[in-house]
């Protein structure tokens, strides 16, 4: 893979991105990942204004350093990078409190709730500076099994690294020089108050994720592990196409109208 040219790549297709939908600059969340870490690096790279939000939601507050950390280090390192932190604990808090008494909050809906608040805070610091949304999810996630929130991280304008495999992002970050407790972190949405990994709401790694995408073989000579991520990967591809498809649109014929 030619690291330095796909990082070039990227930048210059932002940069032309903007000027022709006449947008001054981007903005983008921050949580702390590598994927939000490589996506806004190549960002302030185009030299355009970078708005980087740090958004917690009763995060981990190792999360919320290792945001804070990389935010501190993109504005010693580049001039068009502004910051701003909004703790948005107390939002959320009172969206949960105006839910029915009597029913059973669910807790992936309330986590999916969170991912929609920053995308809502997101789009309001975009219009106020005439700037575009930029999404941070890579291929496997965006088209291999949906692992997003649907007019939450899903909702952006563009894609910036959604044609990279989560282990190239990661070769990516180190020819950036993004700081090792990002490159080491094991990656999590940060939706869950607490720690839990992407592997362990998944059941696999990315490296296998990417191996089940890529797969077209035999299936009689896989391991049971093998067999197992293939199943993990189907069932949640088949799940979540309708993240990844044009919303469905009811076509009314003719003689109807």
């Amino acid at each position: 893979m030619q690291t330095t040219a796909i990082i070039n790549h990227i930048s210059h297709w932002l940069k032309a991105y903007a000027k022709s939908s006449a947008v001054k600059g981007f903005v983008i969340g921050i949580s702390g990942g590598i994927d939000s870490a490589v996506t806004s690096t190549i960002a302030a790279k185009t030299g355009l204004p970078l708005l980087c939000l740090e958004m917690p939601i009763h995060q981990n507050e190792i999360q919320v350093e290792r945001g804070l950390n990389h935010i501190a280090w993109l504005k010693e390192s580049f001039d068009n990078v502004n910051t701003l932190e909004l703790k948005l604990s107390s939002v959320f808090d009172s969206f949960s409190s105006q839910l029915p008494k009597n029913e059973i909050q669910n807790e992936l809906a309330l986590a999916n709730t969170r991912a929609r608040l920053r995308m809502t805070t997101l789009y309001y610091f975009a219009q106020i500076n005439h700037s575009i949304v930029l999404g941070t999810g890579n291929k496997v996630e965006d088209f291999g099994i949906g692992f997003f929130t649907k007019y939450g991280d899903g909702g952006v304008d563009i894609s910036p690294i959604a044609d990279l495999l989560k282990t190239e992002i990661y070769s990516i970050g180190k020819v950036l020089g993004i700081n090792n407790e990002i490159l080491k972190a094991a990656p999590t949405d940060g939706l869950w108050g607490d720690n839990k990994t992407d592997e362990e709401q998944i059941g696999a790694s990315y490296p296998e994720l990417e191996w089940a995408m890529a797969f077209n073989e035999d299936r009689n000579s896989l391991t049971e592990r093998e067999k197992k991520v293939l199943q993990i990967y189907t069932k949640l591809n088949q799940e979540n196409q309708h993240k990844m498809n044009a919303i469905p649109i009811c076509k009314i014929p003719k003689n109807l109208k």
